[in-house]
């Protein structure tokens, strides 16, 4: 009986998790970024891409530009994968889009302000300056260890999109992407305008309360660890979600061969989700008020001007690749992202907050380590991140391991790992994931030193020796295998 209320208590957590995910962060985030990649792929010309993020691209022109492009996104991990397999897909090099897939869960404009705001502008500054530097070490690297794979992508793309016109993107192709970009900030962005609610009307709908206590009930949750459940209104929103997927499927699966009423349906469901998704809605034993937020009139008005690009200023050929390409990210995507966020819940039942915060007092290794790893299994969406740090450095985590935790938390959920490497491959993939953990754990050590009293300039040194000493390794081992391949060459010549 025993195991069986364990294994219980275990599923309880894995759809608990998936549930509360499902219901509060999908929409304003992922749907739009889904949209957003499979515009980049069928709209923007591959030389638009790869003149600023290319193979070939200078790297002091590439790289801040990749850096740049994910500082004004505020999303988490699961979000920015649609949006590097857009680009990645269109020809964009290996290292700068690692580069942006770094850089803006971990340090995009929204997270340092919050950061600074909350838990002090020196956590912030470090936060910007590591994630920098790091993001873009690390895009370097990765580009300098999979260089013949990054050469074969780079010519891959150049047939896969040869027929497409090689002329510079149409200017109703540039509104349409930014428009979209405009709608998931206008669904993501934390600020007073967007967020305050300007009118309410109150529907009499009786049963709506005890509807909302029953889902608290059925899906537990602890707030203080940054745990959510499940509202009435995310109840609704998860069976939008559902009617989207069957109508999908039905209206975009064979969409080359025409656009179908299951198509419209479809794309009317992602409009009314996407709507109800802005709203504020609060349940009483009176019925359920109606808030209009700023959010709802940004959402709506972004998604009016959509519609109407659609249908009046893209050719039917735009229409459906990018709808093609839309639903190909998400048969692609989704369906791990449903496995990684219920394994996480599962796992969160497993591991305790306090084991961290007990091996992560010090600034030590072995704590940096710990607070990289509850970064990774124990996922929090873009922002709640940083209220659950506060709460580690009330209980005595120190800044050091906080910072490390900071660096991983947003880039290394188990969700985007397993997408991840189904865009670049299992090896690219784990790689990335050992740099990007290596790299956060040094973050922490370093940052924390400097609380603890060390010199910034003896610091600042020995970072410098270290990175020198790691690209002499790595300019090393790409010298040695570039001299393999061409004796390769040679031999076979």
């Amino acid at each position: 009986m025993d195991i069986l209320a364990f294994l219980s208590q275990l599923l309880q957590g894995g759809l608990g998790n998936l549930a509360s995910y499902l219901a509060a962060h999908v929409l304003l985030c992922l749907v739009p970024a889904f949209y957003i990649a499979g515009a980049m792929t069928a709209l923007i010309p591959k030389e638009s891409v790869t003149r600023f993020l290319g193979r070939n691209t200078p790297k002091y022109i590439s790289y801040p530009a990749a850096a740049l492009a994910g500082s004004v996104l505020a999303v988490c991990s699961c979000t920015i994968v649609p949006l590097f397999a857009g680009i990645y897909k269109k020809g964009a090099g290996l290292g700068p889009a690692i580069t942006f897939l770094f850089f803006a869960p971990a340090a995009n404009i929204l997270a340092l302000v919050y950061t600074g705001g909350v838990i002090g502008a020196d956590l912030a500054f470090a936060r910007l300056f590591l994630s920098l530097a790091f993001g873009i070490g690390i895009g370097l690297i990765m580009a300098l260890i999979f260089s013949r794979s990054d050469i074969a992508h780079d010519k891959a793309t150049d047939a896969m999109f040869a027929g497409q016109s090689q002329k510079g993107m149409r200017r109703a192709a540039l509104a349409f992407l930014l428009i979209l970009v405009a709608l998931l900030l206008s669904g993501t962005l934390k600020i007073g305008l967007l967020t305050d609610a300007y009118t309410q009307v109150t529907l009499p709908i009786p049963g709506v309360d005890r509807f909302q206590d029953f889902l608290y009930r059925l899906v537990p949750f602890d707030a203080a660890k940054g745990e959510e459940g499940v509202t009435a209104q995310g109840a609704i929103l998860i069976g939008l979600l559902v009617l989207i997927g069957i109508s999908s499927w039905k209206g975009m699966e064979h969409i080359h061969d025409g656009f179908s009423r299951w198509t419209w349906i479809a794309l009317g469901l992602v409009a009314l989700t996407l709507l109800t998704a802005a709203l504020g809605m609060k349940p009483h034993a009176g019925g359920l008020d109606i808030l209009f937020t700023g959010k709802f009139f940004g959402v709506l008005a972004a998604l009016l001007v959509l519609g109407w690009l659609l249908r009046k200023r893209l050719s039917e050929d735009e229409q459906r690749d990018f709808l093609w390409e839309s639903w190909r990210f998400v048969k692609q995507i989704f369906p791990l992202l449903i496995v990684g966020v219920f394994t996480v819940g599962v796992i969160r039942v497993l591991i305790k907050p306090e084991w961290i915060e007990a091996l992560a007092g010090r600034n030590t290794l072995l704590g940096n380590l710990a607070g990289v790893i509850f970064g990774v299994f124990m996922y929090f969406p873009t922002l709640v991140e940083v209220p659950i740090a506060q709460m580690f450095l009330s209980l005595g985590m120190h800044r050091g391991p906080l910072l490390a935790y900071l660096m991983a938390d947003p880039e290394l959920s188990l969700q985007s790992i397993l997408i991840t490497a189904t865009i670049i491959g299992r090896l690219k993939a784990w790689v990335y994931v050992f740099w990007v953990a290596l790299f956060s754990t040094l973050a922490g050590l370093i940052y924390g030193s400097w609380i603890d009293g060390a010199s910034l300039g003896l610091l600042a040194l020995l970072l410098v020796i270290f990175l020198a000493a790691l690209a002499g390794v790595l300019w090393w081992l790409s010298r040695r295998n570039q001299s393999r391949y061409a004796v390769q060459n040679a031999s076979t010549d």
